[in-house]
């Protein structure tokens, strides 16, 4: 929780209970259909890292060629695993529930032709650019969409960690499906002859399936990277996209924008376990 939502609106009470586990230091949405969605996507990398390691690059008979694609195949699984994890465990920038009392309201400190505007639904002082999330149920600060997949919503805290996500799982997938071509090949030239540890038509299940999966996530993933740097270049979210919501707010440049997202430019934007602290200003509560 940020220092300014710690100060101001759980002054005297700690951090919000809501939506969280282990005694309120982890985040965690308890909906059985995202629960299911992140179990499936953990065993669909599970599945890929099967066939990857014991299907075509351990039978191999070429040592460098077996290595290099093991460590660059285990190394985009484990970030996107962390990406995930991540993810769906973090914040989002829930608006702490129940806020909207009288002398929450006066602490703020209005000025003249400024006004706040409180969520009927989670009776919260809710923020510019904030949206109601129905599985959540909170106001999410900067609400892209809730994503089923990483069971959470992906929004002001965790975005970096979201467009990771589709970024590694993209680029297993593209390393998965070269990998599942090219010991399709082998296997036909070499007539199917100690290309692989199990029979035949059991290898050609197994890279039929890694090669669907692989494209499939492939696609959409991409699809999905591309449509999180526009919105976080063009700074506005997708929820506001979809609204056609007028800008009330003052946008920042794309370079700003990306570095509102990643923090400083350095190796850390590809990292999962590094994240930007962003400031969050009264005026964000406030609107005119």
């Amino acid at each position: 929780m940020d220092d300014y939502d710690q100060v101001i609106f759980y002054p005297n009470q700690g951090v919000d209970p809501h939506n969280r586990c282990c005694g309120g230091s982890m985040w965690c949405i308890q909906d059985i259909c995202g629960i299911i969605c992140a179990i499936f996507t953990w065993l669909l990398i599970l599945y890929a890292e099967f066939v990857v390691t014991f299907v075509t690059l351990l039978p191999c008979p070429y040592p460098i060629f077996q290595c290099v694609n093991m460590v660059i195949f285990q190394i985009f699984a484990f970030l996107a695993m962390a990406s995930h994890l991540r993810t769906m465990f973090t914040d989002p920038g829930a608006v702490p529930k129940g806020n909207a009392t009288k002398e929450m309201i006066q602490h703020l400190g209005l000025r003249e032709g400024q006004v706040i505007y409180k969520c009927p639904k989670c009776c919260c002082i809710k923020p510019s650019r904030a949206h109601h999330c129905s599985v959540c149920q909170r106001c999410i600060r900067k609400m892209d969409h809730h994503c089923p997949w990483v069971n959470n919503c992906v929004g002001e805290k965790n975005q970096k960690f979201f467009v990771l996500f589709t970024l590694y799982i993209a680029a297993m997938s593209m390393h998965a499906l070269y990998l599942c071509v090219s010991q399709f090949v082998w296997c036909l030239h070499s007539e199917w002859k100690q290309c692989s540890w199990y029979t035949p038509p059991a290898t050609v299940v197994f890279l039929i399936f890694l090669g669907f999966e692989a494209l499939l996530f492939a696609i959409f993933t991409m699809v999905m990277f591309a449509t999180q740097l526009q919105a976080i270049c063009s700074d506005e979210t997708g929820i506001e996209q979809l609204k056609k919501e007028e800008a009330r707010w003052m946008k920042k440049s794309k370079w700003k924008s990306l570095q509102a997202v990643f923090g400083r430019v350095s190796i850390t934007w590809l990292s999962p376990f590094s994240q930007p602290a962003p400031k969050i200003k009264v005026d964000n509560y406030l609107q005119v």
